[in-house]
C-alpha cells in the first residue's frame, strides 16, 4: 500500500510508521521534522495546517490521521488537493459525555465531557467534518494507548518506582478501573479494516477487559521484575498531583471491534514489552511529571 501518516515521530504515529514501513508498504510521513524519523519512510517536512501545494495531486491508498485534534487539522488535509481511497482517523473516547450509560457504545450520543473538556469537543468536531466530507472514512475511538514509544509519563512512572524500589501511591483503595489498547493492536485493526472494509465506520477500540489501578500497578512492577508495595492516598489530595490518570472511571464497549479482531495483546505481555523498550530508552518520555517531588513534600510523611 501507499500510505500517508500524519506525525510519524512520537508514540502511536511513530509505531504505525515503523510497522507499515517494516511490512514493505510505501510510507510517507508528514511532520515538522523537529525529531528523528523512522527508517524507510518518505518525509514531507510541513506543519499540517500550512500544507500549501505539497500534497496536491499526490495519491495514497489510505491516510492514517493520528495527529488531528481539531476540525481545522482534518479540513486542511482533506482540502489540500491530496487524493486517497480510505481515511482512518484516530479520535478519542473523550467524545462520550461522562453522564452516558456505561460501557459507552458507538451509537450513543456524543458531546461535552466534563473531564476532557475542549479536547473531546474538538475531536468530535473533527469527526463531524470528516463524516460529512469523506465517504470512505473510518473513525476509531480508543481508551488509553500504551506500548513501545510511549512518550507520556504513564507506564514510565510505575516503571521508575519499581526500578528505584519505591512504594507506589495509589488513589484511595486503587479500585478505579482503567482500559487500555496497545499500539500494535491498533496497527492490526487498521489492516483488518482495509482488508474487510466493513459497513460500520465508527469503532470503539481497546481491550475487552478493564483493570483496576491496583492491578495495573502490580503488572507494571511485575514487568520490571519487582513486587509492588502500594500506599493509598486520601481522596482529599488532588489526584493529578501524584498520579498519572485523572479521577475518572469509564469503559468502552468494544464488541464491534471484537467481531473483526477477537483477540488483543494481554496487558501483562504488552507491559513487559514496553518495559523492555523503556529501560533502554529512558530519555524518550518527553513530558515527565514531578509526582515524586509532590509525594515527598506533601504526602509521604503523613501517609506512611
Amino acid at each position: 500500500m501507499k500510505i500517508l501518516i500524519t506525525g510519524g515521530t512520537t508514540f502511536v504515529s511513530k509505531y504505525c510508521a515503523e510497522h507499515f514501513a517494516a511490512k514493505g508498504d510505501d510510507v510517507t510521513v508528514i511532520n515538522r521534522g523537529s525529531r528523528s524519523q523512522v527508517e524507510n519512510v518518505t518525509l514531507i517536512r510541513r506543519d499540517r495546517t500550512s500544507l500549501g501545494d505539497c500534497l496536491r495531486g499526490e495519491r495514497f491508498d489510505v491516510i492514517l490521521d493520528i495527529t488531528a485534534y481539531t476540525e481545522e487539522h482534518i479540513k486542511a488535509l482533506v482540502e489540500s488537493g491530496v487524493l486517497f481511497d480510505d481515511y482512518i482517523f484516530i479520535s478519542s473516547s473523550a467524545v462520550y459525555p461522562e453522564t452516558n450509560q456505561q460501557p459507552f457504545t458507538e451509537n450513543q450520543c456524543c458531546g461535552y465531557n466534563f473531564v476532557w473538556g475542549d479536547y473531546g469537543m474538538n475531536k468530535l468536531k473533527a469527526e463531524s467534518y470528516l463524516r460529512a466530507n469523506v465517504s470512505r472514512a473510518y473513525i476509531l475511538r480508543p481508551p488509553y494507548f500504551y506500548g513501545k514509544y510511549e512518550n507520556l509519563y504513564r507506564e514510565a512512572y510505575p516503571f521508575d518506582c519499581a526500578m528505584q524500589n519505591r512504594s507506589f501511591y495509589i488513589p484511595g483503595d486503587g479500585e478505579m478501573k482503567l482500559q487500555f489498547f496497545n499500539a500494535s493492536d491498533l496497527c492490526r485493526f487498521i489492516e483488518i479494516l482495509l482488508e474487510k472494509r466493513p459497513e460500520e465506520h465508527i469503532y470503539n477500540v481497546g481491550n475487552r477487559a478493564t483493570v483496576t489501578v491496583r492491578e495495573w500497578v502490580e503488572l507494571c512492577y511485575k514487568a520490571a521484575g519487582k513486587t509492588a508495595r502500594m500506599i493509598g492516598v486520601d481522596k482529599s489530595v488532588p489526584q493529578r498531583e501524584y498520579f498519572c490518570f485523572y479521577d475518572y472511571e469509564y469503559e468502552l464497549d468494544v464488541s464491534r471491534q471484537s467481531r473483526l479482531m477477537p483477540e488483543t495483546i494481554p496487558l501483562e505481555q504488552g507491559l513487559k514489552e514496553e518495559f523492555e523498550w523503556y529501560k533502554n530508552n529512558l530519555d524518550s518520555v518527553y513530558y515527565r511529571k514531578p509526582y515524586l517531588d509532590y509525594i515527598e513534600k506533601n504526602i509521604s510523611t503523613t501517609t506512611e
